[in-house]
């Protein structure tokens, strides 16, 4: 069977993403089960779908990836694949009810951060392992690989963060950060609770230790490290998780006001927004990427969220005949009162924003739009209100809902355009 076509170059477009969905579909069934886990190297990941960054965001929607596989194969050879599109789902749902998780990151790797500009031993041991000089030949491959390329495989990700944790000893948090910097699909959410997971935080007790075998089983004998873990390998401790809480989000809005339409990072399919019928007067996309980092992103990334925010703009705006003197694309939220004002626009309409850095800057902008009494309505896909409240507690029980959820997809299926 002809392999789908891999490549180090993502295209920031919907097509893009749609073409190597098309590429994959043939191989989403029981050949991804058996062969997901080996990682080929840079360029070589033909088997596994590499649309982890049009998925994040939503280029792709979760529920048209979910519905053109099983319209391919049954959903007990696809299982598997099925699987991880709703493990994203699962993460985005456990931080929404967990805000104060992301937060508390966010404070711990300021004080990193901190304490590093002050500490020779760590800035060398965190320059060696960001640079890919630590003399672990597989880790420092995956360490130029994630530069080099904005993406990795799945299976290195976890070996990656075990051995930075474990091995490294350093802190999860600036390896994190080291993701979130150079991940074309950086995500809050699924990056910061699969490194939680990997350090035996997210499962208490629990933590992911990168074995040489493995290593070498799944990379086909390219690599042959030697085990160098701590003499005391355990699990990180932490404070209990807090209880979940609730998500506020509204679902609809006052089609009598005049309305922009505004797009962030998170979801750019904006259509059941209601394009092209609600006649929106402005429109306008956020790029908040910078904000995932404390010390900012590569310029890959960047590039990358600014090319996807100007397709999903561009498509919107075949849909709304606007005049461009009424869109805008900026990574400024005072780029955006302006524009607001410019065009007379009495609120502003957005996808829900989940936990992370754009839903900070709407926060931001809400604020400032509230002196010139203009709305901001965050509407929440009644996909993501179905199951992001399911996600109280590990994803073994959220599996169980996974027939539910997928039923609940294809209701709420809409045209991407």
């Amino acid at each position: 069977m002809k392999k789908p076509h891999t490549s180090s170059i993502w295209l920031p477009t919907r097509e893009e993403g749609l073409r190597r969905l098309r590429a994959f579909l043939p191989h989403a069934g029981r050949e991804y089960a058996r062969l997901r886990n080996f990682d080929d190297g840079p360029s070589r990941h033909a088997h596994v779908s590499t649309l982890s960054p049009w998925i994040r965001h939503r280029q792709l929607l979760e529920s048209e990836v979910v519905d053109a596989v099983l319209k391919r194969h049954s959903f007990q050879s696809a299982e598997k694949f099925i699987q991880e599109v709703f493990w994203r789902t699962y993460w985005k749902g456990w931080l929404e009810l967990r805000p104060g998780i992301w937060q508390s990151y966010k404070a711990n790797l300021e004080q990193l951060i901190d304490s590093y500009e002050h500490d020779a031993v760590l800035q060398e041991n965190i320059s060696q392992a960001t640079s890919g000089e630590t003399g672990i030949d597989c880790f420092d491959a995956w360490a130029k690989e994630l530069i080099a390329h904005g993406y990795l495989h799945n299976h290195a990700r976890m070996w990656f963060a075990s051995i930075w944790i474990f091995w490294l000893g350093l802190p999860w948090q600036l390896g994190a950060d080291f993701f979130l910097r150079n991940l074309l699909d950086g995500d809050p959410a699924v990056n910061t609770l699969s490194w939680r997971w990997v350090a035996g935080l997210q499962t208490k007790g629990k933590s992911y230790l990168a074995r040489p075998d493995n290593i070498k089983k799944f990379t086909r004998g390219r690599f042959r490290p030697e085990y160098k873990a701590l003499a005391d390998v355990r699990s990180i401790s932490g404070p209990p998780d807090p209880e979940p809480g609730r998500i506020d989000a509204c679902t609809n809005w006052n089609r009598s006001k005049r309305t922009g339409l505004l797009l962030s990072e998170d979801d750019l399919s904006p259509n059941f927004l209601g394009l092209p019928a609600n006649g929106f007067q402005g429109l306008a996309a956020l790029n908040s990427s910078q904000g995932r980092s404390p010390i900012g992103v590569s310029d890959r990334v960047t590039s990358f969220a600014g090319g996807a925010l100007g397709d999903a703009l561009s498509r919107a705006h075949c849909n709304t005949g606007l005049s461009t003197d009424n869109i805008l694309q900026t990574s400024s939220v005072y780029s955006l009162v302006g524009w607001a004002q410019r065009a007379n626009i009495e609120q502003i309409v957005t996808a829900y924003a989940p936990v992370g850095p754009a839903q900070d800057a709407l926060s931001l902008l809400e604020r400032k739009l509230i002196p010139l009494k203009i709305d901001i309505i965050r509407v929440l896909r009644s996909s993501d209100a179905v199951a992001w409240p399911k996600a109280t507690h590990g994803f073994f029980r959220f599996r169980r809902a996974l027939p539910t959820l997928i039923q609940h997809h294809y209701r709420d299926m809409e045209t991407a355009k």
